[in-house]
């Protein structure tokens, strides 16, 4: 039943037992129960990664074609030279799909992968381009495709959240917490930070001195106090406020549980390079995989460090990229193979990507000697796997040289609109009433489409 279905009977009769989370059916026969998406905050850069172009090496060093007219990003102005790719490239698996040498324990998986080489979006600026991607708008304020897909499914485990977010590299996405708002859906949709070194969940557990006794009763007193400014008021906030205490009161048992990796045997821990109490990458591939196990319907790693300008040694594609890459690379193949051989491959989708991609030409910002890309929204790669998805594909094209998408042209609406797809979602009804409109994570036109070339 939607929020709001809901309301009117939420309101005129509080039910003690009414939770927003509560599992929901799907509108049809699902794919995929849970979502893991990877996000590389900076933007990737495909040209040294997924997308091999030995035509920009034979032009090495020359300029842009004026064929391709004058490029204007955030640093280049179209007027540096074109950069081939310093990486080699070679065929992997039965599929033969190319990775570059940055990622050797990837390059193992690729039969299970999906290569979306012809995305696009709107922005050259970071956080625009991150709200595009987690909320179809590049305007914070909407609601995060964690949120929507938590509203329209519920959760599995009611002892844990249903939306919960991971961060390593040092620091939040330069989009911020915007970007797992619930925005205009009830708050108990909006994803929760958790951590994989110390507390998990800042300001969940009770204050010194405070027994669970006594924080059980005061939780029963606060919920009767709500249950009546609810049944005046008929705000539905209101009963979000009773499930998160309630939700919060569960999770200082559950979380804890479930966020100790130390109770993985060794040979796991070593599989991912995990290392109990660090806040690395590798620690939350593993995490998200406890996570999923427990019916964690959407679980969103953010990675800050990918955006490589070669200003200098610290943001290059010469000495950075790879650092960045060896953080990666192992901690993603062994969550592949770790949800395979338990069976969760083919009920979760796992998605990675980054905001867009980067520059065919050397940015050379300054008379910098360091080689780096420009952000580049009009061609980029990102992969989807499991949960539904046709591996060992490589779907659309770019150019010679890595500028513009000239088959397939694949928007971020319509990666949203089959990503909810596979979990069953009809992107078109999947609906909440705000400011007078039927709101859709898609947008307003029925152009998005679910891309049906990409389903098994």
């Amino acid at each position: 039943m939607s929020w709001l279905l809901a309301r009117e009977a939420q309101a005129a009769s509080p039910a003690r037992s009414a939770n927003p989370l509560a599992p929901k059916p799907p509108h049809f026969e699902a794919k995929a129960k849970a979502v893991i998406f990877m996000f590389m905050v900076g933007g990737p850069s495909s040209i040294d990664l997924f997308d091999p172009k030995p035509e920009l090496k034979k032009r090495h060093g020359q300029p842009l074609p004026k064929e391709f007219g004058t490029f204007i990003s955030q640093f280049t102005k179209g007027d540096t030279p074109l950069m081939a790719s310093t990486r080699r490239f070679s065929r992997h698996g039965e599929s033969g799909l190319e990775v570059s040498d940055l990622l050797p324990h990837l390059a193992e998986c690729v039969d299970d992968i999906c290569f979306l080489r012809s995305c696009w979006c709107h922005s050259t600026i970071h956080a625009p381009a991150m709200y595009e991607w987690h909320s179809g708008r590049a305007l914070m304020g909407h609601p995060s495709l964690g949120s929507w897909v938590t509203y329209g499914l519920g959760s599995e485990n009611q002892d844990l959240p249903g939306f919960v977010v991971l961060i390593s590299g040092g620091t939040d996405p330069t989009g911020g917490k915007s970007l797992w708002s619930s925005g205009f859906l009830p708050s108990v949709y909006q994803g929760v930070q958790c951590r994989s070194e110390g507390e998990p969940i800042l300001y969940v557990n009770d204050p010194r001195g405070l027994s669970r006794d006594l924080r059980r009763r005061s939780l029963d007193a606060l919920r009767r106090l709500n249950e009546l400014e609810l049944e005046t008021f008929g705000d539905p906030e209101t009963l979000t406020r009773i499930s998160q205490y309630e939700l919060a009161y569960r999770m200082q048992i559950a979380v804890p549980e479930v966020m100790d990796i130390s109770r993985e045997p060794a040979y796991v821990l070593e599989a991912y390079g995990a290392q109990p109490g660090a806040g690395t990458f590798a620690n939350n591939c593993l995490l998200a995989r406890r996570l999923v196990e427990q019916g964690v319907r959407y679980v969103q790693l953010f990675d800050w460090g990918w955006d490589c300008h070669g200003t200098g040694a610290g943001d290059d594609i010469v000495n950075h990229l790879p650092n960045k890459c060896r953080e990666v690379d192992r901690p993603i193949a062994a969550l592949l193979a770790d949800l395979k051989a338990r069976g969760l491959l083919d009920e979760t989708l796992v998605v990675w990507g980054g905001e867009f991609g980067r520059t065919a030409m050397n940015e050379a910002r300054g008379g910098s000697k360091f080689l780096g890309r420009d952000h580049h929204p009009h061609c980029f790669t990102i992969w989807l796997a499991g949960g539904g998805i046709r591996g060992g594909l490589s779907f659309g094209e770019t150019d010679e040289l890595g500028y513009f998408v000239v088959k397939d042209k694949l928007t971020i609406p319509d990666l949203q609109a089959t990503i909810l797809h596979l979990l069953g979602l009809d992107p078109y009804r999947l609906t909440f009433r705000y400011q007078g409109l039927d709101q859709r994570l898609i947008g307003p036109t029925d152009e998005p489409r679910v891309r049906h070339e990409l389903l098994a």
